[in-house]
């Protein structure tokens, strides 16, 4: 199952029979069976019937709001199974000081592996520019993470990391791209819009993950807890970063895919996407998370999507004591 981006302005979600349709000025724009769809998001200044949200609802599907550049402006879900004794262990392990940065430490070493394979992957490419060095600094970072005694010295390490990573990342792109940085709110040019664009979705898809567990999603053990901040979504996103939205980036970017007509002005001074090119960054963001990838503890392959359940799932049988510690997921 998949994810539904409806987006055009205007247009609005209907129900025939077991089918859900968009449709825009009265003709229907597209048809999909109920039991294909897996989460609803609305971009922008689209509707619904009644009839619609009512299968949703009786489906278990749920429906986010968000805006252009992705940001979530609310959701529509069915009541959620009440998980008050796994809760309970969240807020008390919150107060456990080398229980979070044993989790944050673990979080902290997987975004890095991540990042050192993407890095090393690139770096091995036919006529690669990414420094080959790129990898062997993130391996010692990686060491000092795990190593590290407090969380303040934890995120000073990460930083620094991420400034590295980045500087490989970026030799990666087609000069044209003019990506020279990482800046955001908002982002002022395009490769930062898709960037932006990829974390923040990937942050709702790990907030339903965690929801869909019992965990909290705002009280994070790697992210500081600032008012309506999912923290603990966060936490999760980070050892997805590099496999699913950087690297998708870099694939879209310089296979062509998404071209620099594809972006326009947006608010602030910033960048965004075109209506043609939302469209279709959505859909392959969310073929992205459909694609199976080997898991090499598991012996087997799953979708991201159902990856970020497995390690909702690994989290919480962590925070309830069932399981040791917690273990990142590992890209090739």
């Amino acid at each position: 199952m998949s994810t539904l981006y409806v987006v055009e302005a205007g247009s609005r979600l209907e129900k025939e029979y077991d089918r859900l349709l968009v449709t825009l000025n009265d003709e229907v724009i597209l048809r999909v069976p109920v039991g294909r769809v897996s989460r609803v998001v609305f971009v922008g200044r689209v509707g619904a019937t009644t009839a619609a949200l009512h299968a949703l609802l009786a489906a278990d599907i749920p429906l986010a709001f968000v805006n252009r550049s992705g940001r979530l402006l609310g959701t529509l879900a069915p009541p959620l199974p009440g998980n008050l004794l796994l809760r309970r262990a969240q807020y008390r392990r919150d107060g456990e000081a080398e229980f979070c940065l044993g989790v944050a430490r673990a979080i902290v070493a997987g975004k890095l592996r991540n990042q050192r394979a993407l890095a090393g992957r690139l770096a091995r490419r036919p006529g690669a520019t990414v420094p080959a060095g790129a990898a062997p600094k993130l391996t010692a970072a990686i060491g000092r993470a795990e190593a590290t005694a407090d969380l303040d010295t934890l995120r000073g390490i990460e930083g620094q990391a991420a400034r590295g990573y980045f500087a490989a990342y970026r030799a990666a792109f087609d000069p044209a791209w003019a990506f020279t940085d990482r800046n955001r709110r908002p982002p002022r040019d395009p490769i930062n819009a898709l960037l932006s664009l990829g974390y923040s979705l990937l942050t709702q898809n790990v907030m339903t993950a965690l929801e869909g567990v019992g965990l909290d999603p705002y009280l994070g053990y790697f992210h500081s807890e600032v008012y309506n901040r999912p923290a603990l979504a966060l936490d999760l996103v980070e050892e997805f970063r590099a496999p699913v939205v950087d690297s998708l980036t870099l694939w879209l970017a310089n296979r062509r895919i998404l071209r620099p007509e594809d972006f326009r002005p947006g608010e602030g001074g910033g960048v965004e996407l075109t209506d043609r090119g939302l469209r279709e960054y959505l859909g392959q963001f969310s073929r992205k998370l459909e694609s199976a990838v080997l898991v090499r503890e598991l012996e087997r392959k799953l979708s991201y999507r159902k990856l970020l359940e497995v390690q909702a799932r690994r989290l919480a049988r962590v925070v309830t004591g069932d399981e040791e510690s917690y273990r990142a997921f590992r890209a090739r």
